[in-house]
């Protein structure tokens, strides 16, 4: 299974955080939505054994085909692809 995080904050929906330790992109989506103190949960792809990283990548896929980090779906349907906070605001209403 996977090394889901769960982070505590304000519930807007489902949000699931695909991203790499490594990412500093993927670190200010995090700080993004930490700042906001929003409820999500995030894993880091690259630190997960090859099995469960090909599971990930499959479902980082349905929302983003070329499986670039960070995928932060919302609510299985929304997907932000990428640092943008612009567009996490918009799907999040806040």
């Amino acid at each position: 299974m996977s090394n889901l995080v769960n982070v505590n904050g304000e519930n807007k929906g489902n949000l699931m955080l695909y991203a790499l330790s490594t990412c500093v992109w993927c670190r200010k989506t995090k700080d993004y939505l930490d700042e906001m103190g929003i409820a999500y949960t995030y894993v880091y792809v690259d630190l997960e054994s090859n099995r469960e990283q090909e599971k990930l990548e499959a479902e980082i896929a349905e929302f983003n085909p070329e499986i670039s980090f960070p995928t932060l779906i919302i609510n299985n349907k929304e997907c932000v692809v990428g640092y943008s906070p612009e567009k996490i605001r918009s799907y999040l209403n806040v």
